[in-house]
């Protein structure tokens, strides 16, 4: 059985932007987080990015992807296609540094993961994801999964884990965040809307809203705070949304 690593700090220690490749006429440099160029240290086993759609954080996790030799489309180093060998723009245009460099792990991507299954069907042995079909499992069950199966040790990068998981279930996934980087064989870098992820213990989290690449509490996170406002009086929401007013 292969010996698991026990690091007391992360694999990735920072992730930094090279000025010199970085063309902010055009897009993804143009993203308003991406303004002051990219410098994220990450000193936590579990780090994660959160922010509205269209901010950078996914486009920002698939090229830090592509620089580990992850399928960019999902996936680890064995899945990796030939047709995506050329890097992207903004994959060539970061450095990561490492100690120790890791060539174990996996790249999620919640949106494409029916097509990660459907290569897994042909060309793997379905025992090392738990002897059934990923396809024959709900879309939940098939993520918990790829996480309880082929979750042991290295980097990994996930996309909005939670758009498969009931909140049961993402409290299951929390669980096994935590069986791996507590004893120090993995580090997670997780893009999430879920109010519950973030608040994973000792997570450090990053926010991309408000044009800046930042540390945040997660309670501070606009996803947590209207969550909990909403909970707390939905119907001032419903009022809002719903209402119309009569300006005649």
């Amino acid at each position: 059985m292969r010996k698991l690593l026990n690091l007391g700090s992360p694999f990735l220690h920072r992730i930094s932007s090279l000025e010199e490749r970085f063309d902010r006429s055009r897009f993804p440099f143009n993203i308003p987080a991406f303004g002051d160029g990219i410098n994220i240290a990450l000193d936590s086993k579990v780090t994660m990015l959160v922010g509205e759609n269209g901010s950078g954080k996914s486009t920002l996790l698939e090229a830090i992807a592509e620089c580990c030799g992850f399928n960019p489309e999902g996936g680890n180093r064995d899945h990796y296609r030939e047709q995506f060998e050329d890097r992207s723009d903004l994959a060539r245009a970061l450095r990561l540094s490492w100690m120790p460099r890791t060539t174990e792990g996996f790249f999620l991507r919640a949106e494409s993961f029916f097509n990660f299954a459907t290569y897994i069907e042909a060309v793997s042995d379905l025992r090392a994801y738990g002897g059934k079909s990923l396809h024959k499992q709900s879309h939940g069950e098939s993520f918990l999964a790829l996480f309880e199966n082929r979750f042991e040790q290295g980097f990994y990068i996930l996309d909005e884990p939670e758009a498969a998981l009931s909140p049961q279930r993402q409290l299951t996934f929390m669980s096994i965040i935590n069986q791996l980087e507590v004893p120090g064989h993995a580090q997670f870098l997780i893009a999430t809307h879920s109010p519950i992820l973030l608040s994973y213990p000792g997570a450090k989290v990053i926010s991309f809203d408000d044009g800046r690449i930042k540390e945040i509490n997660y309670q501070d996170s606009s996803h947590y705070q209207l969550t909990k406002s909403f909970l707390e009086a939905p119907e001032r929401y419903f009022r809002w949304l719903f209402e119309q007013t009569d300006d005649d």
